[in-house]
């Protein structure tokens, strides 16, 4: 998982738009999984754009993600389509996924402290296993629910070294989207929102993870029903959001999230230039 601030809600349980683009985009849309607001015509492919535009010029792209964004670019033909993968990647599957789960309930800085603690003190994968469970929970107990994400993680590389035999999940890039969420979903306390973080992150495939951030967002915008809740708003959004703005969205909404206190609930801790700026580019589009 890369550097993400609060994603909150602990999982362990759960430029100018032409019609030429905007068509292409349209086509880019997934027919397979079920939409749950069916009837539901927001967001368009063509308001997506705009949102995405209208906050890269805002805030620039966000440092945090360039590294991802970067590998995606280099994976991918000039269609978006993906062609290869990225030869420069700095982190496993493996690793990206308990990073992502010692990022819930936490801030950013406590959480990448509790990776670096686990690592430090078990090296390899191997040796998180062999240890005892009470000294896992030392060693990211920075990073809260320490002894939930410690029995998480160790039942994650037994079940693991089960089936594969092996501590490594890399055999995930060589899967469909569809294949990596039936996988990924038989260990315990992994959620939707964890596996979507992996798919987009780490297989650098196109999926639209939904934190709360995204989710009051979304919400406020009239992108799904005011009933909706976490789960539902991620289906109908990965329905709704055309393939190729996915990523840049993703991002640019998540990080817009934790800066204006205009489009959030609760104002938090987290103050930013943009926390007093009386121009948040989301206004006009806000229900």
């Amino acid at each position: 998982m890369p550097k993400s601030g609060k994603r909150k809600q602990a999982e362990v349980e759960q430029k100018p738009k032409s019609a030429t683009k905007s068509a292409k985009i349209s086509n880019g849309l997934k027919e397979t999984a079920k939409d749950p607001y069916p009837n539901h015509p927001r967001p368009t492919a063509e308001e997506c754009l705009s949102v995405r535009d209208d906050l890269l010029a805002f805030h620039g792209f966000p440092k945090e993600f360039a590294e991802y964004r970067k590998q995606r670019l280099i994976s991918r033909d000039a269609d978006g389509t993906r062609i290869s993968e990225p030869s420069d990647l700095k982190e496993s599957v493996l690793d990206g996924l308990v990073r992502t789960l010692l990022s819930q309930n936490t801030t950013e800085v406590n959480s990448q402290k509790a990776f670096a603690c686990l690592k430090s003190a078990f090296p390899t994968w191997e040796d998180v296993l062999a240890a005892e469970s009470t000294c896992i929970e030392d060693a990211i107990r920075c990073g809260g629910l320490a002894r939930t994400k410690a029995s998480c993680i160790k039942n994650l590389l037994r079940c693991l070294l089960e089936k594969k035999e092996k501590l490594c999940l890399e055999y995930l890039r060589d899967l469909s989207v569809d294949e990596i969420k039936a996988e990924l979903s038989h260990y315990k306390g992994i959620g939707p929102k964890t596996v979507a973080c992996v798919l987009m992150f780490q297989l650098q495939q196109d999926d639209f993870p939904v934190d709360t951030h995204v989710f009051e967002i979304a919400k406020a915008m009239g992108w799904v029903p005011v009933e909706a809740d976490r789960n539902k708003t991620y289906l109908h959004l990965n329905q709704r959001i055309p393939n190729e703005l996915k990523f840049d969205l993703n991002c640019l909404l998540f990080t817009h999230g934790k800066l204006c206190r205009k489009c959030i609930k609760k104002g938090g801790n987290q103050q930013g230039k943009e926390s007093d700026d009386n121009s948040c580019p989301l206004l006009r589009y806000r229900m």
